[in-house]
């Protein structure tokens, strides 16, 4: 395989690399993309796909590190199961099965760990998804901050939908299934480093069951999904308007984000549409699909608060806008640094 041209010029790795923001879109396409991909145009999706015997199957890898392992919502066992789950659920695929590896550091109690594989368990057994394999490593104490867990997922695609940027069309609805900013706050306080609190927990969940509905309702309108996790909704959306070479115009006031998240983050100078959610995703819905597709997902448990947050235009190219109710618009720019480190 030929090796593309190397565009990377930062000389060290930092945090912000691994933020999902604009220093990890360098890093990934920049030095990563060239090696791994030579130079064969490959979309950047969150999951990848493969040919086999007539089928085609997504697969997908993920790494969780958050700091606390345990915080209100969830844990990292439970983070792990959901989270690739979830990208396997972007790319129209129902799971299948995971394996799950887990690099733990010397002096972790085993009460701790026990609590961990228990919440891995529960949580694939919830979406009926067996952990099918997988590996264990431990490290010397304090190199690992207790637990950090891989996780790696295959899934089948339903060949009622294709979802990719290059489907989007102005005209077409944006989507969101929920309130945004609850993980990435919630995480944050949980640490205690911060003088604040909030009575919130995170969303982490499996969205399989609500794309697997999207599809049955609207599968022919269905452009184009994908979970905002580092980098929330911004970052998510930035990518689609570059990739797919439109514009997205978002309605301010229709995102829904809680009060508990929205003070946070203006206490703290953060933006919610740049704070990551773990159980959230956008969908890009074809007009004449948008009613139904909203309809399915309020009808269901936990995605009563699923709401039309925007359209595609053609102009300005490459562009997120937020318009106010006022009628004024800001232009919404990729997260850039790493404002809430390990936070996934």
């Amino acid at each position: 395989m030929k090796t593309a041209k190397v565009n990377f010029t930062d000389s060290y790795i930092e945090l912000a690399h691994g933020a999902g923001g604009k220093a990890s879109r360098r890093l990934i396409e920049g030095l990563l993309v060239p090696y791994m991909m030579g130079d064969k145009p490959a979309e950047l999706n969150d999951a990848a796909y493969v040919e086999a015997n007539g089928s085609r199957l997504a697969f997908t890898a993920d790494s969780f590190v958050v700091n606390p392992l345990v915080f209100p919502g969830g844990s990292i066992g439970e983070l792990a199961v959901n989270g690739t789950i979830n990208d396997l659920a972007m790319g129209g695929a129902k799971p299948l099965a995971l394996v799950t590896t887990l690099i733990i550091e010397a002096g972790l109690t085993t009460s701790e760990l026990e609590r961990e594989v228990a919440a891995i368990a529960k949580a694939a057994q919830r979406v009926g998804v067996p952990v099918v394999g997988g590996d264990t490593k431990v490290v010397e104490h304090g190199k690992a901050d207790g637990l950090y867990i891989t996780t790696a997922g295959i899934g089948l695609t339903d060949p009622r939908v294709s979802l990719s940027s290059r489907n989007v069309q102005p005209g077409d609805h944006v989507i969101l299934s929920g309130a945004i900013g609850d993980h990435g706050i919630t995480v944050l306080l949980a640490r205690g480093e911060l003088d604040l609190e909030a009575d919130l927990t995170s969303d982490t969940r499996a969205v399989w069951p609500f794309v697997s509905a999207l599809i049955e309702a609207a599968a022919p309108g269905l452009r184009w999904l994908r979970d905002p996790t580092r980098g929330g909704v911004a970052t998510a959306l930035n990518e689609l308007a570059r990739d797919a070479q439109v514009a997205v115009i978002l309605d301010e006031e229709a995102i829904p984000v809680r009060p508990a998240v929205r003070g946070a983050c203006e206490i703290l100078g953060l933006d919610p549409l740049h704070i990551a959610n773990e159980g959230q995703f956008l969908a890009v819905i074809s007009p004449e699909y948008a009613d139904i597709a909203l309809k399915t997902l309020r009808s269901m448990p936990g995605g009563e608060n699923a709401k039309r947050i925007g359209e595609i235009q053609a102009e300005p190219k490459k562009a997120v806008l937020a318009r106010s109710q006022y009628g004024g618009t800001r232009l919404i720019d990729m997260l850039i640094g790493d404002p809430l480190p390990r936070i996934c």
